[in-house]
């Protein structure tokens, strides 16, 4: 929805060179809509099509599945329309607007989860994340952690 809602976020998150990837048009749970290939692949082809009309470019085939729902038959329809499905280590209730958690909660349950190789799931809805991302990531950085990007990620599959 953020390609129709706010566009000039998402052309501004990929003139920063952020990864901007597929969600679904209608997050669907994925594994529901498996009866039809032309229902399943619309959900994911949709997003593409939006995209592309907005930012010239291709959709990064990176592909986040609702609800982190998924079935044997969803991952292979989203691997056979060229997608890398991702999960993520670990997610907290951040995604309410208006039930948004403290700092200090959502830093506790961000700083105990993380761990080598995390993948965090932050909801950009979320004003809590918008007010403590930059002292998360800075502690992050203190306690020896970096980021890395999803393309760096499939790239160095098992170089690190």
């Amino acid at each position: 929805h953020y390609i129709v809602y706010s566009p000039d976020t998402v052309k501004r998150m990929v003139d920063e060179g952020h990864i901007v990837a597929n969600h679904t048009n209608h997050h669907y749970s994925m594994p529901s809509v498996t009866y039809s290939t032309d229902v399943f692949n619309k959900e994911l082809t949709d997003v593409e099509n939006k995209f592309k009309e907005l930012t010239g470019k291709d959709i990064p085939k990176f592909f986040r599945p609702p609800m982190g729902q998924y079935s044997e038959k969803s991952l292979a329809m989203t691997k056979d329309l060229g997608y890398k499905t991702v999960f993520w280590s670990f997610a907290y209730v951040d995604w309410y607007n208006d039930k948004q958690p403290t700092h200090e909660y959502a830093k506790d349950k961000i700083y105990t989860r993380t761990h080598p190789g995390a993948i965090v799931l932050l909801h950009p809805n979320s004003k809590t994340n918008t007010e403590i991302l930059d002292e998360v990531i800075t502690h992050w950085k203190e306690e020896g952690y970096s980021l890395k990007t999803l393309d760096y990620l499939t790239k160095n599959q098992g170089k690190n």
